[in-house]
């Protein structure tokens, strides 16, 4: 049978969508001519066979409270098994609207105010308002370049986590912005100091399906037994066949009593309701979008290639970061001997770029950008003629 081709480089035009992406870049950023390639939604029709689910759901007419069917739960567990290697039982999953509210809640569930909860910076910037937001202190173990590479430094993360002061360890893997896919003797490392020091995991895999060959996504949970029992696993649907305005994510929590509190905080904020679509569609892409997710991340990849490339050849000044997974390039712009705010000035009005501003991931993160890939080929090809017209600039250059 022949495998369907999927037509990526097809424009979508998005006006009119209420998109926060691309409609309101004026409001959000005061250029209206500023090409977004920030937060993290691609630019790609998804799976057909999801769209034919709400299309069937839709015509029903009464879209009232909802349940999830079997069929919901074995889609998950069968795309966990096949693409992870990951046995998941249906009694371990439960229900977030999304990863980030998941992340509120595991805090809350596990945590008191006061606690000390580790992270490892440039990391997603919703972490750190997950803690500050919930009463608890943030320490920070910062990933390490080695190599040109990131890594977790283990012996700075033995201190923390060995320092009695750590309740929750987040793990972002693979990890937003920096694109590492983390193997396995890494999160071992990590998880043994954590069993030891009684530190729960909560492991945001919400990437885990958007991965470069020869990488391989290994879910914190399925590492060891003892690993399952101490760790909250956050996945959803939603960036590996851009469904995030579904509103819905897969918690999987194999310990009973963690499962147990989890749904208790959950319960305490009325945040266990479904959305219809949201189900049908999350059902729909693990059945049927195995091959639209292969040839994607065969495009993606073609864009991340191109865009090293060009980067590495035409603005060498610049250090860019190849990801193992993600659709995001993790650039280091210090060189352009820019401030902060002066570099996001610089990229809104000389290069007309909305880019994720790095110094929003940490200090860590200061003067470099995140940039979102996950668009159409044409799309890439011109933000960074747009990039390079400016930093090579009269204005910049003197």
């Amino acid at each position: 049978m022949t495998r369907p081709r999927f037509d990526f480089d097809k424009p979508v035009d998005r006006n009119n969508t209420l998109s926060a992406k691309w409609n309101y870049v004026q409001e959000s950023v005061g250029v209206e001519d500023a090409l977004p390639m920030w937060v993290a939604d691609m630019d790609f029709e998804t799976v057909p066979e999801v769209k034919a689910a709400i299309l069937a759901r839709a015509q029903h007419g009464i879209y009232g409270y909802t349940a999830r069917s079997n069929g919901y739960y074995d889609a998950i567990i069968d795309w966990n098994l096949k693409r992870h290697g990951w046995k998941v039982e249906k009694n371990w999953i439960t229900h977030s609207p999304g990863v980030v509210n998941a992340l509120f809640t595991a805090v809350r569930a596990y945590t008191k105010p006061g606690d000390g909860i580790l992270i490892q910076p440039p990391v997603y910037p919703p972490f750190y308002r997950a803690i500050s937001m919930n009463d608890c202190k943030t320490i920070l173990n910062p990933l390490k370049l080695e190599g040109g590479r990131y890594v977790p430094d283990l012996a700075d993360f033995a201190d923390k986590i060995g320092s009695g002061r750590v309740k929750l360890f987040i793990l972002c893997n693979p990890h937003n912005p920096v694109g590492r896919v983390f193997t396995e003797e890494e999160l071992r490392a990590m998880g043994e100091l954590c069993l030891k020091h009684g530190v729960i995991v909560i492991s945001d895999e919400i990437h885990s399906d958007l991965l470069f060959k020869p990488h391989r996504h290994i879910p914190f949970a399925s590492i060891s037994e003892a690993f399952a029992q101490n760790t909250v696993v956050c996945t959803a649907p939603s960036k590996t066949f851009n469904l995030a305005g579904l509103s819905t994510s897969n918690i999987i929590i194999p310990n009973d009593e963690l499962r147990r509190r989890y749904d208790a905080a959950n319960e305490q904020v009325a945040q266990k309701s479904h959305n219809i679509f949201g189900a049908a569609a999350c059902e729909a892409a693990y059945r049927h979008g195995e091959e639209w997710l292969d040839q994607l991340m065969s495009y993606i990849d073609g864009n991340r290639r191109y865009a090293v490339e060009f980067i590495e050849t035409r603005l060498p000044q610049l250090k860019v970061y190849n990801p193992e997974g993600t659709y995001f390039l993790w650039l280091d712009c210090r060189s352009l001997g820019l401030g902060n705010q002066e570099l996001e000035q610089f990229l809104l009005h000389e290069a007309k770029l909305w880019f994720n501003q790095g110094h929003t991931f940490g200090k860590e993160g200061d003067r470099f950008v995140r940039i979102n890939i996950g668009c159409q080929r044409s799309t890439v090809e011109e933000a960074l003629k747009r990039l390079e017209h400016a930093v090579h600039s009269p204005v910049q250059q003197g």
